[in-house]
């Protein structure tokens, strides 16, 4: 799509849509948008945008709605991200610097992008330097309960109590499995390890205890805040929201969403409808931008396909920026 009065058309209509959620004629474009054209000349560039797979009439409504394929060209072709006010940016700068730890200003993060866009939000907790195992030692409580403490190469110490009849020499075969097959391991990769042997007496009850553990290191973990956005959209959905509800709770399928779509030159990446990997999530758009040391880490939204793209964008990379600005000082 290369006509640029044709794509002056799809941007009328992807803004009056996203704006009013009503099918757009030709008569309201005119009215509302100074096209510098005649009302049979909107008509057949709308024609063609349809006959194109860009918009398409609904029911048998009048109007047009754009199609996934609509937005798609309306996101890389004509939509400008909109810049910030003053007083949008302050309000950034002032609540995040005053976070006086990471889980608080994750949180803050979480809930302020989802405030900003009125849109869930997901932002992933930021990969700090690589946590390996120092050390597992095993302290016998009774003879029925073990404390297992494990030590890392930072310093943090976890533990975990482990209920399970042992001897002297068990603790002692089982002390030296476990810290031959972890020392030097990273800690969120625990949860991916088998034992070996994994038919090794009594250890499995040990084994699950460490890879409790080893989740508590995970560098994947993600907030979501603002599912009540969600529902208020509702109506945006052909189909129940219920599906999209199911995948935020999905951790995995979040962080696929995350940091499994292709970033554009400008460092955001938006998948939209169809686009997604996850068939809950068809009638949904995301928009996701990394962010911190190499933009290792990623946050994003997650709504209806009528989003405003312009605006999201715009406040999605700017929660990103000074998120990445405060790690860099700190």
């Amino acid at each position: 799509m290369d006509h640029p009065r044709r794509l002056q058309v799809l941007q009328a209509i992807v803004e009056d849509y996203v704006h009013l959620r009503e099918p757009v004629g030709s008569k309201a474009l005119i009215e509302r948008h100074n096209l510098g054209v005649s009302s049979a000349t909107v008509r057949n560039d709308m024609a063609a945008l349809e006959e194109a797979g860009l918009i398409k009439a609904p029911h048998a409504s009048a109007g047009r709605v754009p199609t996934d394929q609509g937005y798609r060209v309306f996101v890389d072709r004509v939509a400008q991200v909109q810049p910030l006010s003053s007083a949008e940016k302050r309000a950034i700068q002032t609540l995040l610097d005053s976070a006086e730890d990471i889980d608080e200003m994750m949180g803050r993060s979480a809930r302020l992008l989802s405030h900003l866009t009125q849109q869930v939000a997901l932002v992933q907790y930021p990969r700090k330097k690589t946590v390996t195992v120092r050390h597992i030692e095993l302290v016998p409580l009774s003879n029925a309960m073990i404390l297992m403490v494990l030590i890392t190469n930072t310093g943090q110490i976890l533990q975990r109590n482990v209920a399970t009849l042992h001897t002297e020499e068990q603790l002692s075969f089982w002390r030296r499995v476990l810290n031959q097959q972890c020392e030097g391991e990273p800690l969120h990769l625990l949860t991916e390890l088998q034992p070996t042997p994994p038919d090794a007496p009594g250890l499995s009850p040990l084994w699950a205890a460490l890879q409790a553990m080893g989740s508590q290191g995970d560098p994947t973990r993600l907030l979501v805040s603002g599912t009540a956005y969600l529902a208020e959209g509702a109506v945006d959905f052909s189909r129940s929201i219920a599906p999209v509800l199911d995948a935020l709770e999905e951790q995995v399928v979040l962080l696929k969403l995350l940091t499994g779509i292709d970033r554009n030159e400008q460092g955001f990446a938006v998948s939209i409808g169809q686009e997604n990997p996850e068939d809950s999530l068809s009638e949904a758009a995301v928009i996701a931008r990394g962010y911190g040391p190499d933009e290792a880490a990623a946050l994003g939204v997650v709504g209806p396909t009528r989003m405003d793209y312009s605006m999201t964008i715009s406040k999605v990379n700017a929660v990103a920026r000074y998120l990445s600005k405060i790690l860099s000082e700190s």
